[in-house]
């Protein structure tokens, strides 16, 4: 057991029934560090952040959390973890206050009020704090699921999916708070869809079909795609989308903004690629590759989910 890592598993596996949602996963994440998870839909995220937390009991593999054994000791993990669920899971019909009270005594807090009067205080939600939870608006439901689940001051915050379907502004002002408690000391493992939150995080996991793909910084993951990207521009640019996806050697082409990005490992292929289109109304410049690049790349390798299949 490795005292420096906040969570440390190896070869997780985890079946429902005769199907393996997460199959081989190993992770070996420092305390203090703030983590993305990143995968599409269906990939094994949830699945694997429930293990890590004591939620679901594994399949196979073994691995502690915060020091403590994942199959044999859930309580302790569960107490000194804080896990935010994908969807908004308080009470809608109770006051902002009464559901962090509730929570607080699901924590068995000693100073249960001056606890929550803190809380409260601390989200700028002294004055509302008689609103009832099903009136807020995304931005200030995804606050307080925040401040619920930290109030008791856990090492580890397990945040899954946690800015889907909040704006832009709210979403920078969660990292904030993301980072701030990092500074802190807790340590963060946060699954996200969105690369520019991806590229927040000291390091990246990513999951498909079930198994890790790849990790590392995100520097690390667009090196090792070993990709090659051109960034067309111009007013013909948009109707060369089709052409450019018929031809052999793009791994991907998709629209940044107004400008098209070629992908490819195959450096060559791709200069051939535009140099046959010989559009004078489009300028081409070779640029570094996206992290989305990167990721898109990385869904092409994986291929299609054969967990489906069995």
């Amino acid at each position: 057991m490795n005292e420096n890592l906040a969570i440390d598993v190896r070869h997780l596996v985890k079946r429902f029934g005769d199907r393996s949602a997460v199959n081989d996963i190993d992770i070996a994440m420092p305390r203090g560090e703030v983590w993305g998870f990143l995968g599409p839909n269906g990939s094994g995220k949830t699945t694997t952040i429930r293990m890590i937390c004591g939620l679901l009991n594994i399949s196979d593999g073994a691995g502690e959390t915060l020091g403590f054994d994942i199959r044999r000791h859930p309580e302790e993990i569960k107490a000194r973890t804080g896990y935010m669920t994908q969807h908004f899971s308080f009470w809608e019909d109770l006051t902002i206050r009464e559901n962090i009270e509730f929570v607080g005594r699901l924590y068995g807090l000693s100073d249960l009020r001056g606890t929550v009067d803190r809380t409260i205080e601390q989200l700028g939600m002294t004055h509302r704090q008689k609103q009832l939870a099903g009136e807020l608006s995304g931005g200030w439901k995804q606050r307080l699921a925040l401040a619920a689940v930290t109030m008791h001051n856990p090492q580890l915050l397990l945040l899954d999916e946690p800015t889907a379907g909040v704006d832009p502004q709210a979403r920078r002002d969660f990292w904030d708070e993301i980072h701030k408690l990092s500074t802190q000391g807790m340590t963060v493992l946060v699954s996200t869809h969105y690369m520019d939150e991806a590229e927040r995080c000291d390091h990246i996991v990513y999951l498909a079909n079930g198994r890790k793909m790849a990790e590392g910084t995100v520097q690390q993951i667009i090196d090792r795609s070993g990709l090659v990207t051109f960034r067309g521009e111009g007013t013909g640019v948009r109707r060369l989308a089709s052409d450019l996806k018929q031809k052999a050697g793009a791994a991907h082409v998709a629209y940044f903004g107004a400008a098209l990005h070629v992908s490819s490992t195959d450096r060559q292929a791709i200069s051939r690629m535009i140099d046959d289109e010989g559009r004078t109304d489009v300028t081409w410049n070779e640029v570094r590759p996206s992290l989305e690049d990167a990721f898109i790349a990385l869904m092409k390798e994986a291929g299609e989910d054969q967990r489906l299949h069995h």
